[in-house]
Protein backbone atom coordinates (compact mmCIF):
# COMPACT_ATOMS: atom_id res chain seq x y z
CA UNK A 1 0.00 0.00 0.00
CA UNK A 2 1.53 3.08 -0.73
CA UNK A 3 0.55 6.41 0.54
CA UNK A 4 -0.57 9.16 -1.33
CA UNK A 5 -0.27 13.18 -0.28
CA UNK A 6 -4.06 13.74 -0.47
CA UNK A 7 -3.57 17.68 -1.69
CA UNK A 8 -1.98 16.02 -4.99
CA UNK A 9 -5.06 13.35 -5.05
CA UNK A 10 -8.16 15.43 -3.78
CA UNK A 11 -9.89 19.17 -5.37
CA UNK A 12 -9.34 21.46 -2.78
CA UNK A 13 -12.77 21.36 -1.75
CA UNK A 14 -12.81 17.68 -0.40
CA UNK A 15 -9.87 18.69 1.41
CA UNK A 16 -10.81 21.17 3.03
CA UNK A 17 -14.24 19.16 3.79
CA UNK A 18 -12.07 16.54 4.98
CA UNK A 19 -9.66 18.40 6.98
CA UNK A 20 -12.93 19.22 9.62
CA UNK A 21 -12.67 15.49 10.61
CA UNK A 22 -8.97 14.76 10.59
CA UNK A 23 -6.18 16.86 9.95
CA UNK A 24 -2.29 15.55 10.29
CA UNK A 25 -2.86 12.09 10.33
CA UNK A 26 -3.10 8.89 8.15
CA UNK A 27 -6.55 7.64 6.73
CA UNK A 28 -7.51 4.63 4.95
CA UNK A 29 -9.69 4.91 1.88
CA UNK A 30 -10.97 1.27 1.44
CA UNK A 31 -12.15 0.41 -2.45
CA UNK A 32 -15.79 0.16 -3.04
CA UNK A 33 -16.83 -3.71 -2.24
CA UNK A 34 -17.75 -3.81 -6.65
CA UNK A 35 -14.05 -3.96 -6.88
CA UNK A 36 -12.56 -5.66 -4.27
CA UNK A 37 -10.85 -9.12 -5.19
CA UNK A 38 -12.16 -12.01 -3.54
CA UNK A 39 -10.73 -14.59 -1.77
CA UNK A 40 -8.42 -16.28 -3.60
CA UNK A 41 -8.28 -14.54 -6.45
CA UNK A 42 -4.78 -12.72 -6.77
CA UNK A 43 -3.16 -15.72 -5.41
CA UNK A 44 -4.45 -18.66 -6.97
CA UNK A 45 -5.64 -20.42 -4.25
CA UNK A 46 -9.24 -20.33 -5.34
CA UNK A 47 -8.29 -21.30 -8.48
CA UNK A 48 -6.31 -24.41 -7.36
CA UNK A 49 -9.09 -25.65 -4.95
CA UNK A 50 -11.49 -25.41 -7.58
CA UNK A 51 -9.15 -28.09 -9.78
CA UNK A 52 -8.70 -29.90 -6.58
CA UNK A 53 -12.62 -30.77 -6.14
CA UNK A 54 -13.15 -31.22 -9.73
CA UNK A 55 -10.15 -34.05 -9.42
CA UNK A 56 -11.86 -35.39 -6.32
CA UNK A 57 -15.59 -35.50 -7.93
CA UNK A 58 -14.08 -37.08 -11.26
CA UNK A 59 -11.92 -39.55 -9.02
CA UNK A 60 -15.22 -40.57 -7.18
CA UNK A 61 -17.31 -40.62 -10.27
CA UNK A 62 -14.88 -43.42 -11.23
CA UNK A 63 -14.99 -45.50 -8.68
CA UNK A 64 -12.45 -44.33 -5.99
CA UNK A 65 -14.39 -44.48 -2.49
CA UNK A 66 -14.95 -41.69 -0.02
CA UNK A 67 -11.92 -43.44 2.18
CA UNK A 68 -9.40 -43.68 -0.41
CA UNK A 69 -9.95 -40.01 -1.69
CA UNK A 70 -9.83 -38.70 2.29
CA UNK A 71 -6.67 -40.22 2.35
CA UNK A 72 -5.40 -39.47 -0.53
CA UNK A 73 -5.94 -35.61 -0.33
CA UNK A 74 -5.76 -35.57 3.13
CA UNK A 75 -9.31 -34.66 3.72
CA UNK A 76 -12.09 -35.28 6.42
CA UNK A 77 -14.79 -37.87 5.50
CA UNK A 78 -17.30 -34.72 5.41
CA UNK A 79 -14.84 -32.78 3.45
CA UNK A 80 -14.95 -35.15 0.79
CA UNK A 81 -18.42 -36.04 1.15
CA UNK A 82 -19.60 -32.38 0.89
CA UNK A 83 -16.94 -31.83 -2.25
CA UNK A 84 -18.59 -35.00 -4.10
CA UNK A 85 -22.50 -33.83 -3.19
CA UNK A 86 -22.49 -30.27 -3.41
CA UNK A 87 -21.32 -28.18 -7.27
Amino acid sequence: MRYQKAKNVLPPELLKEIQKYIQGESIYIPKPLHKKAGWGMKSGARHKLSQRNEEIRASYSMGKTIDELSEEYFLAHETIRKIIYTK
